[in-house]
C-alpha cells in the first residue's frame, strides 16, 4: 500500500469504524472538510471502503428502483433469488417482502381505517407472514365476490387480517362471479351487496394478486370458475392478466372483455382511486400480466422477484420498441 492509499485507509476508518465526523477528522489531518470529503470518495472509487449489507431477505434494490421509475410505482419489493430455491420458497419469501412493507405503512393509519383484500396465492403468503399488531384497530373488507371452492379465498384472507389487526371484517356475501349480467344486477340490487362495495372502495390500502390467463397457472382455473375453453377465449379477446376479479389487455384496458360484466366487486376504476394498492405477484408465466396491470395502473407497490422483474421490464422495453415502430 502507497503513501495515499494508507491516507485514504486511515481516513475511512476514522470515519467509518471509530465513527469520526468529518469536521474531527479535518482537523485531525490539518484539512478543510470538503478535502476529507473527497479522500472518502477516493476511498470507495479505489475499494479501499467495501460495504456488506445484511438484509433479513435478499432484496435487489436496482431492479425495485428501475420498476419504480418504469412504472411510477410508489414502492416495489423484489426478491433477490437463489438458483436452488423452489417455487414454494420464492413464493413465501416474497409474501415475507410484502408483510414488511405493509408492517411499515399499516401503523401510519388511524384506528377504525379500513383495509380491503382480495385473494390469491400471493395474497395468502403475505398474510401468513404479516405480524400480530392487535392493538391497531384496523378493519378489513373483501375486495371481491368469494370464490369458495379455495382455501385462499377472500373472505377467510380478511377475517385472518382482521384478526391479526385486532380490526373487524366485512364479508361481501356474494360470488365473485355468476352466470349472466343480470344475475350480477341482481345481487347488486341487495342493500347489504351495495354497503360491502362501497365499504370495498373506500378503503385505504388494497391487497391484491395478479392473475395470469395461462393454462398451468390460472386461479380461475383451479377454483374451477372458468374452463380451459374459457381461458382460450379470453385470450382470443386479447385478456392477459386478472386483478380483483377483473381481466384486461396488455394496455390495461379492460373494454370488450365479456366476462368483467359477470362479476361482482370492485371495478378496475375503483381500484385505481385507492390510495395504496400492494400487489404480491411472481412467476415467469405472470409476467405478461403484471405488465398489464402496470400499464393499467391497478397498483402503487409492487411485490416480486427478480427472475419475474426482469422478464416485466423486457416486455415493456419490447413492447413498446413494437409500438413505435408502427
Amino acid at each position: 500500500m502507497n503513501e495515499r492509499e494508507d491516507l485514504l485507509a486511515m481516513v475511512a476508518s476514522l470515519y467509518y469504524k471509530l465513527h469520526q465526523s468529518q469536521a474531527e477528522i479535518a482537523d485531525r489531518l490539518g484539512v478543510s472538510t470538503s478535502k476529507v470529503s473527497r479522500l472518502l470518495k477516493d476511498a470507495w472509487e479505489r475499494g479501499i471502503i467495501e460495504v456488506n449489507i445484511r438484509t433479513p431477505i435478499p432484496r435487489d434494490f436496482a431492479l425495485e428502483q428501475e420498476l419504480m421509475t418504469r412504472f411510477g410505482l410508489r414502492d416495489a419489493y423484489v426478491l433477490e433469488t437463489k438458483s436452488e430455491a423452489d417455487e414454494h420458497s420464492l413464493l413465501n419469501a416474497t409474501g415475507q417482502l410484502a408483510a414488511s412493507y405493509l408492517a411499515r405503512v399499516i401503523p401510519t393509519f388511524a384506528p377504525g381505517s379500513t383495509i380491503g383484500v382480495a385473494w390469491g396465492t400471493g395474497v395468502q403468503s403475505t398474510v401468513n407472514a404479516l405480524p400480530n399488531n392487535l392493538g391497531q384497530k384496523i378493519d378489513v373488507v373483501q375486495l371481491m365476490g368469494g370464490v369458495g371452492a379455495l382455501v385462499v379465498d377472500g373472505p377467510d384472507l380478511a377475517r385472518v387480517v382482521a384478526a391479526k389487526l385486532g380490526g373487524r371484517h366485512h364479508d361481501l356475501h356474494a360470488p365473485v362471479l355468476v352466470e349472466k349480467p343480470e344475475v350480477r344486477n341482481i345481487f347488486l340490487s341487495e342493500p347489504a351487496v351495495r354497503e360491502g362495495i362501497r365499504r370495498a372502495q373506500a378503503v385505504q390500502l388494497a391487497i391484491t394478486g395478479i392473475g395470469t390467463l395461462d393454462d398451468k397457472a390460472s386461479s380461475f382455473l383451479r377454483a374451477g370458475l372458468l374452463t380451459l375453453t374459457d381461458l382460450s377465449q379470453l385470450r382470443r379477446a386479447g385478456a392477459v392478466g386478472e386483478t380483483i376479479g377483473r381481466f384486461f389487455d396488455i394496455n390495461g384496458s379492460s373494454d370488450g372483455i365479456e366476462i368483467n360484466q359477470r362479476i361482482i366487486g370492485i371495478e378496475l376504476d375503483d381500484l385505481r382511486r385507492i390510495p395504496q394498492v400492494l400487489a404480491v405477484a411472481r412467476g415467469i408465466p405472470k409476467a405478461t400480466s403484471i405488465y398489464g396491470a402496470l400499464c393499467g395502473k391497478f397498483l402503487t407497490v409492487l411485490a416480486t422477484d427478480d427472475m419475474t422483474a426482469r422478464s416485466v421490464l423486457s416486455l415493456a422495453h419490447h413492447h413498446e420498441r413494437e409500438n413505435g415502430q408502427r
